[in-house]
């Protein structure tokens, strides 16, 4: 017996391939929403899709969450929370603009070590690392993350990296760090945004290119020129 996949059957697996972790609800706000019977369509097609073994599932959360066929976390695993919250950044994202280029989970060092984010992404035309803080650190930890960030700035190895523009300068991203607390950490060489969330984000730059130019910290050249535009 054969099956018909959909494109939005495709559109769905890559999706929860791509953030590892994806909460019933999500997919109904993200795939479904223009339905007249949203979550019941998203149920029906989810179901299937399980049955199918083209998706996992774990049921130990309310609404259930949908895994990758080769997840190699385990359904009881408290990194689901942290790849929902990953999710959860990037819906925040999609309300006032849809993200490119994003990458869960980024590694542009390549080894270990490196700088980690959870996400990357190209939000309103600015590229952006973004750490996401569920746990409180101390203030040496946090400053030795953004060391990290500084250290890759220097290595220059970041102005090659497959998503810069081709017909401009390289730019090196901001790094927002989503937190409920903020840290007493600085850098002269690269942008750290500091929120509680993308609302608090998009708020704090609406419309106040004074704003930009005041926050600006001290760069060198060698930056491509950092950017951030929100307007």
């Amino acid at each position: 017996m054969s099956f018909r996949i959909s494109q939005r059957d495709k559109d769905i697996i890559g999706f929860i391939n791509q953030f590892r972790a994806v909460d019933r609800d999500s997919l109904v706000e993200l795939f479904f929403k223009q339905l007249k019977s949203p979550v019941n369509a998203c149920n029906s097609v989810m179901v299937r899709l399980y049955r199918l073994g083209l998706i996992e599932r774990t049921q130990q959360y309310s609404p259930t969450v949908y895994l990758p066929v080769d997840a190699k976390i385990k359904k009881n695993s408290q990194k689901i929370l942290h790849f929902l919250s990953i999710l959860d950044v990037y819906k925040q994202m999609c309300s006032y603009s849809m993200p490119k280029n994003v990458i869960v989970e980024d590694k542009p060092t390549g080894r270990k070590g490196g700088i980690e984010p959870d996400l990357f992404c190209i939000f309103k035309g600015s590229p952006f690392w973004i750490e996401i803080q569920r746990n409180q650190y101390s203030e040496q930890k946090m400053q030795a993350k953004i060391n990290l960030y500084e250290e890759f700035f220097f290595s220059d190895e970041w102005k090659t990296l497959q998503w810069q523009p081709e017909d401009r300068s390289s730019i090196f991203p901001s790094v927002i760090v989503i937190t409920p607390v903020r840290y007493a950490v600085s850098s002269d060489h690269i942008r750290i945004i500091q929120v509680a969330n993308i609302h608090e984000l998009t708020e704090k730059y609406k419309g106040s290119g004074k704003k930009q130019k005041d926050a600006r910290p001290r760069i060198k050249a060698s930056s491509g020129g950092i950017k951030i535009n929100l307007t």
